[in-house]
């Protein structure tokens, strides 16, 4: 038996699988250990031992401690056979927990691979020398990779699942675009600038308030980099997701309004009972205020950790005026109470309807009874209100559906945009504009031109 080329076996085996030495020399003594019993038919398992130099690969065996004059060539086939199967079980299980012991600790750490193949939508990568599977669930949504492609995820979890380890990749999470940061912004890294909270929606946008420990140092600027060159890399990496970076302060209205950014805020309430928000702007900034699809008003709720609800100044009056004229009807509550309750963030009969009347006692100093009077007839107008908002809505669903068939007719030519009202005829000629403009910008930007807006400023006129 060539024992030195034995020993130069395990150690290729060490380096490669990254398995400490010693234990491939003990895998080896284990095994041959079974061959033994196997060749001599024994079940006792202190009969056998063995012994292999680390340093020559010489082996000896021993049975009853006493020296046994065997070398393994005189095992035969099956304990021949027995012993191949114990070291491969061995290497398997040293290679398992090597690689448990390796990827554990790399957690929450960036790593490069190549993309293999999908399996049932999971994406297998090769990273190093383990395969890591990304679920579907923790991919960018709409991103594909083709097998070769080099891949940067994060390290998101490792189970030991018994036979084999599993390695499971994110680039969804919001820790992956930390790590991004730190990897770009070197003063993220070195704690310089503090990433204070992130809100992300794979994809398609991630809002992120930091802050600075050193006053020189400017924490938004710093992410952004020079002419944005630090951030059009990462973002280049997440294949055009936006990033709202905005600036962290403890005060929390403070904060929300900076979540909001760019929409403009005029007013904000908080309400610490009910953990919301009260946020007022115009009328021409609702839209930007809640965002597409209210993606702006949702990320900027889960950075702030408040409940976020937009109003406009309209909406807010009426909603403080139905408060006002409701708990006025009890003897004893005036205005200047109700202000006080406006000032707390409880600004409709539905915040008194949810907090219940111990706000009242407390805050109002009125009894118990005229607290739970002011409950049950803001409970009362509660209804009210919320039926008079369905009936609203559903007019409003009806009418818009009824513009759209009617647009659909005008652009299908079954009616004359002249016959059309105004609101109707403009909302098909900008719709068809709008459509011709998202077939062919590949930003995907809607933008009438200006011949369909000078067309539908031409029927208003003419209307008026």
């Amino acid at each position: 038996m060539n024992t030195q080329e034995m020993m130069r076996i395990l150690d290729s085996i060490a380096i490669e699988r990254n398995i400490d030495k010693s234990l491939l020399i003990s895998d080896l003594e284990t095994a041959m250990v079974s061959a033994c019993r196997k060749f001599f038919g024994t079940l006792d398992a202190e009969e056998f031992q063995c012994q292999v130099d680390p340093i020559t690969g010489e082996i000896q065996l021993f049975r009853y401690e006493e020296p046994l004059d065997m070398s393994p060539q005189d095992f035969g086939r099956i304990a021949a056979q027995t012993f191949k199967q114990v070291m491969i079980q061995r290497f398997r299980d040293d290679e398992r927990q090597s690689l448990m012991d390796e990827f554990s600790t790399r957690v929450g750490t960036l790593v490069t691979g190549t993309a293999q193949r999908y399996d049932r939508g999971a994406l297998v990568v090769q990273v190093d020398r383990a395969e890591a599977v990304m679920l579907r669930s923790e991919q960018i949504p709409g991103e594909q990779f083709n097998p070769g492609d080099r891949v940067r995820a994060m390290i998101l979890d490792v189970k030991d699942m018994g036979s084999q380890v599993k390695i499971y990749l994110s680039r969804a999470h919001p820790d992956f675009i930390r790590r991004l940061f730190e990897v770009e912004v070197p003063e993220v890294l070195e704690r310089t600038i503090e990433i204070k909270a992130m809100a992300r929606e794979a994809g398609y946008r991630t809002k992120m308030a930091v802050a600075s420990i050193d006053s020189k140092i400017d924490a938004v600027g710093a992410c952004v980099g020079i002419r944005g060159s630090r951030i059009k890399t990462i973002v280049e990496e997440l294949n055009g997701e936006k990033i709202d970076i905005v600036r962290w302060n403890e005060s929390s209205q403070i904060l929300i309004a900076n979540a909001l950014k760019p929409a403009e805020v005029s007013e904000i309430s908080l309400c610490f009972e009910l953990g919301r928000a009260t946020v007022v702007v115009r009328d021409d900034q609702l839209s930007l205020a809640i965002g597409k699809r209210g993606q702006n008003v949702r990320l900027a709720a889960r950075l702030t950790g408040w409940d976020v609800d937009i109003l406009t100044p309209e909406e807010f009056t009426k909603g403080l005026t139905t408060l006002s004229e409701t708990l006025t009807k009890v003897e004893g509550i005036n205005e200047e109470m109700v202000d006080r309750l406006a000032a707390l963030g409880m600004i409709s009969v539905f915040d008194i309807e949810e907090i219940g009347a111990e706000i009242l006692i407390t805050e109002l100093e009125v009894s118990e009874e005229q607290a739970e009077l002011g409950v049950e007839l803001c409970a009362a107008r509660a209804k009210e209100v919320a039926a008079q908002q369905e009936r609203e809505k559903a007019e409003a669903e009806a009418r818009k559906a009824q513009e759209e068939q009617a647009a659909a007719a005008i652009l299908s030519g079954a009616i004359d945009a002249d016959d059309a009202s105004p609101d109707v005829a403009a909302a098909a000629i900008l719709g068809a504009a709008a459509a011709e403009a998202e077939s062919g910008d590949d930003e995907g930007s809607i933008e009438p031109d200006e011949a369909s807006e000078n067309r539908a400023a031409d029927i208003l006129g003419r209307d008026a």
